[in-house]
């Protein structure tokens, strides 16, 4: 059974120029997060693209990944799909790769109907023998499924042990959720570009799952909070706040523009459609770091 907690970074798939897969890129990508003190690693969320990477670029790189980490931290794989079978065959490569569970977007074929829904994850769990996580976010990328539900769902799967909440107010749903499923899950994890992390984390959040680029102060924020101490944990959050609010609008285009600052990869192309930063998003995103620059210095990696 995974034991996973703490900070699980999701993965962006990098691409050269031409829209290609950068193996190189996304394996720097990779180091630098187990560097940075990551509890785990996740390939592919909604943070990768997935749903612009083709059937034979998500096995591919899902093997890649899972060789790259080779067991240093737990790999998470993303298997979310339309149908049952593509959920099974990532799950199930994931599996393959070393992966200890497999995240699974609610897919919206099935909001009204939890008997199929239920079936789904049956069905995932079994074709990979691995823990299964549910991430239930809001539409249009998900479902947003009520509490209920999510909890009747992990008590119906067997395999079903963890939830990513990210429907708002998370906060208050990750409380409720952990009252309700009880011992039918091992975990409850926020998400949301880690926003919110520490109203989830005083709710009960055993971890939270952001994308990648500030991985170490999120390590360290999360490492306070553990500690007792509370205050450092806030510092850190709300100097990272503003940074995170321009992402939730940018996306993967902000993650992979401060990554290639840091060195880390040589193009910031995106696949996804969604707003690019002009010359006034950069030079504000030059403030931001700037302000940050004390704490997290581009020119010095982990890894």
């Amino acid at each position: 059974m995974a034991n996973l907690k703490g900070v699980l970074p999701i993965v962006p798939t990098i691409f050269t120029g031409t829209g290609a897969i950068d193996e190189s890129g996304t394996r720097r990508v990779v180091d630098y997060i187990v560097a940075a003190g990551a509890q785990g690693v996740v390939f592919p969320g909604l943070a990768s693209e997935y749903d612009m990477l083709t059937r034979e670029e998500r096995l591919h790189l899902t093997a890649r990944i899972g060789a790259w980490i080779d067991g240093r931290v737990p790999f998470v794989v993303g298997a979310s799909a339309a149908t049952a079978d593509d959920a099974v065959a990532y799950a199930a490569a994931g599996a393959a790769a070393g992966a200890a569970a497999a995240m699974i977007l609610t897919p919206k074929a099935f909001a009204d109907d939890p008997h199929a829904m239920a079936d789904f994850f049956r069905a995932a769990h079994a074709g990979s023998g691995i823990d299964i996580m549910v991430q239930n976010a809001p539409a249009p990328m998900g479902v947003g499924m009520s509490l209920d539900k999510v909890a009747e769902l992990a008590r119906a799967v067997d395999g079903v042990r963890f939830v990513k909440e990210e429907t708002p107010p998370s906060g208050q749903r990750i409380t409720r959720l952990t009252e309700l499923a009880g011992p039918a899950l091992d975990a409850v994890f926020g998400g949301a570009g880690a926003r919110y992390v520490i109203d989830e984390l005083a709710r009960g959040a055993q971890g939270t799952m952001p994308a990648c680029e500030i991985t170490e102060l999120h390590v360290a924020m999360l490492a306070r909070y553990a500690e007792g101490d509370e205050k450092g944990a806030r510092d850190l959050f709300e100097r990272t706040l503003p940074l995170l609010s321009m992402q939730a609008v940018f996306r993967w285009r902000l993650t992979k523009e401060v990554l290639r600052r840091r060195g880390l990869i040589d193009d910031t192309f995106v696949r996804a459609p969604g707003a690019a930063l002009d010359r006034h998003d950069m030079a504000e995103l030059d403030a931001l770091l700037a302000r940050l620059a004390d704490i997290f210095p581009l020119d010095q990696v982990p890894g």
